[in-house]
């Protein structure tokens, strides 16, 4: 008998050693204890606050991801643009330019589910690439007869520009959630149209810090206006993100809950 119900398990930006240590750590129990069907993961801070690489990426792989998303900083450790050529299941923003490194959507199945995950990027105080609106509507074009739901990882600055990116798909795709402020929000619904949504679902990092940073320098950075780099805090982690019920009937989602784990490691 096919399962009622596909279970999402959608965890955030993960942040330096601190980060990958949880996450690696409490994945499977995780898994379990949420009975997820699907996890997606974003690894874009992964390396050191900055970026990702493919032996990072290997280890979320086989700790129970089933997709790495990324963001801006996908491009900071070059040694991974051959993996993302080779691997289909980790992705960074679609909209950016033709001919770069990797590519920004994949179909994973998994428990007799079919699930498209698409990565696009904001460009309110980001870079100004391609529009991750026109981007998403010619993604989900092309991916909706080969998959049962469709999520979208908005990898964005602006609350406006990532609920406006909800509204604009609602109804056409699962889920649309938000990563890159590090801060998970309490706006978790779904809406009108049967999508989904949250603005971000928070990172997986350290918990004493400042959005995954050491807190004395973020300050100074702060202080006194100087280019000071930030440094990842080393201390145990806390892990965010979100479970998301997806109907396989309509493609859209019965559920969405916020999660936070605390780590000891």
């Amino acid at each position: 008998m096919p399962a009622k119900e596909c279970r999402l398990l959608v965890l955030g930006d993960v942040i330096g050693q601190s980060g990958c240590r949880a996450v690696v750590t409490a994945l499977s129990g995780l898994i379990r204890s949420h009975n997820a069907d699907i996890v997606i993961v974003n690894g874009e801070n992964a390396a050191d606050g900055f970026g990702i690489t493919p032996e990072i990426a290997a280890g979320f792989f086989s700790a129970g991801a089933s997709v790495i998303t990324t963001g801006n900083h996908v491009w900071q450790k070059s040694e991974v643009f051959p993996y993302l050529d080779s691997e289909e299941h980790i992705l960074r923003p679609a909209n950016y330019p033709s001919g770069n490194p990797g590519h920004g959507s994949c179909v994973v199945e998994a428990r007799g589910f079919k699930l498209g995950v698409i990565n696009l990027q904001g460009r309110e105080r980001m870079w100004s690439i391609e529009c991750p609106f026109r981007k998403a509507k010619e993604l989900v074009r092309k991916m909706r007869q080969q998959v049962q739901f469709i999520v979208i990882d908005f990898h964005a600055e602006a609350t406006d520009e990532k609920e406006a990116l909800g509204c604009h798909l609602d109804g056409d795709v699962a889920l649309v959630y938000g990563t890159h402020t590090h801060v998970q929000t309490a706006d978790e619904r779904i809406l009108s149209g049967g999508t989904a949504y949250i603005t971000d679902i928070g990172a997986s990092g350290p918990r004493d810090s400042i959005i995954g940073f050491v807190p004395e320098i973020s300050v100074e950075r702060m202080r006194t206006q100087m280019p000071l780099r930030n440094e990842v805090s080393n201390n145990p982690a806390i892990i965010h993100g979100i479970l998301v019920t997806l109907d396989p009937e309509t493609g859209k989602a019965t559920g969405i809950s916020r999660i936070a784990e605390e780590s000891l490691v």
